[in-house]
């Protein structure tokens, strides 16, 4: 089975043509290639898989337990890159089906290859049901929330997947490993939630550390970037464009005041190529 290793600010995930072969037990596969020892290594494996509603469709699973995300935001970027630069489609503007909806793709090609790519990430949703939250409050913002003996002050938004944000004062001295888990599985989120941990610079650019829903520690996440400038212009921190430093990498977010809508750029790179026994 041959597959592409990529990477979106250093968030990696193997990806895989589905257009005419179906994987049967893709959540399985998901946990062994993306093991980095006995695997190929990477936060996942995305499945490119035909559409009747939009260009393609996207499936994408998260590394340490299989689950299927509604919404990745590098991965989607790393969709674009592998579908023009494989000729499976001559769009720069294209259309891709996911969990969460239909999203529009702006492909930055040089020489015949995308380079960056630019997306409409829709809508954030702050109401605490469509998060979900289980709270009685309508929306879910700056409100205690104690793990472990400590209270985190947090927004919640879902970008086709639940996020929950905080902010700190330097997100180098974070014991993510310790702290992430628990507030990944706290009560108040049914479905799970990532965390985002968010140092502000100044009102343009922010720094963060993100725990993701099923996958740990990564060193970006394009959905929680998102969230994280919703969060951040919800609470006076941030102005509505604004650069988020990530672990990997930058990314540039943008939330549209006149349609709502979140817009991300980034960077897609091809890291190798391979053949995986089937």
């Amino acid at each position: 089975m041959k597959f592409s290793k990529m990477h979106g600010a250093g968030n990696d995930y193997i990806l895989i043509d589905c257009l005419e072969n179906e994987i049967k037990d893709p959540a399985s596969l998901c946990v062994k290639m993306s093991d980095r020892h006995f695997g190929v290594g990477g936060d996942g494996i995305i499945l490119v898989c035909p559409s009747d509603k939009a260009d393609f469709k996207m499936r994408m699973f998260n590394s340490l337990d299989g689950s299927e995300a509604g919404m990745c935001g590098n991965g989607i970027r790393l969709f674009g890159k592998y579908v023009y630069d494989k000729g499976l489609t001559d769009k720069t503007v294209l259309t891709v089906e996911t969990l969460s909806g239909i999203k529009t793709l702006t492909l930055n090609v040089s020489d015949g290859k995308v380079e960056t790519v630019r997306v409409d990430m829709g809508q954030p949703r702050l109401k605490s049901s469509d998060i979900p939250v289980s709270s009685p409050l309508e929306q879910f913002i700056a409100q205690p929330v104690e793990s472990q003996g400590v209270t985190y002050e947090m927004t919640c938004v879902n970008m086709g997947n639940p996020h929950a944000v905080t902010f700190v004062e330097d997100v180098s001295k974070i014991d993510i490993e310790k702290v992430g888990p628990p507030l990944e599985n706290h009560p108040l989120f049914p479905e799970r939630a990532n965390i985002e941990f968010i140092e502000v610079v100044d009102h343009q650019t922010l720094k963060m550390r993100v725990w993701e829903r099923g996958s740990g520690e990564t060193l970006a996440c394009g959905t929680g970037a998102c969230a994280s400038v919703v969060a951040a212009v919800l609470n006076g921190r941030a102005k509505r464009q604004a650069k988020v430093i990530l672990l990997g990498g930058e990314l540039e977010i943008e939330w549209d005041e006149k349609t709502n809508h979140v817009f991300m750029t980034g960077p897609a790179v091809l890291v190798f190529e391979g053949d995986y026994p089937a």
